[in-house]
């Protein structure tokens, strides 16, 4: 795409809250968007242009690396962002030596994670009467 800048980069956690909560969870307090460890976790942020539209949060990424609150504002989606920033926290997860990568992924984006080697391990179950399921992927 010409004329287009993509960058991926390191950011804060406090710098995730705006696009998280706009995207994930709008109908409930910008506060419900932290997430326990967000201060010890590896936040990314997806710029397109220099703005701001997309976030990704790794937990405990030397070991097991836990995907948490990926979210790409809905002007940008369907344009390959989440996929950069999801290959982009597997590739760190490598890195640091993290041998499984896993999410708890919502049931609707189930075939977006399977693209990446992630299966469904376990059952549904529910987060804020939102369907889920734990998905996971050996790196």
């Amino acid at each position: 795409m010409q004329g287009i800048s993509v960058q991926i980069e390191t950011i804060s956690a406090e710098a995730t809250l705006e696009i998280r909560h706009r995207v994930l969870w709008p109908n409930k307090p910008k506060a419900h968007c932290l997430v326990p460890g967000d201060n010890s976790a590896v936040h990314f942020g997806i710029y397109v242009n220099s703005k701001h539209v997309g976030v990704a949060s790794v937990f405990d990424i030397t070991g097991s690396a836990r995907l948490r609150k990926l979210a790409v504002d809905y002007d940008y989606q369907g344009r390959g962002l989440g996929v950069a920033l999801t290959k982009h926290a597997i590739e760190a997860a490598k890195e640091s030596g993290a041998n499984l990568f896993w999410c708890d992924a919502r049931e609707s984006a189930i075939n977006f994670y399977r693209q990446f080697g992630l299966k469904v391990d376990g059952e549904k179950f529910y987060k804020s009467e939102l369907p889920y399921y734990k998905m996971s992927v050996s790196i």
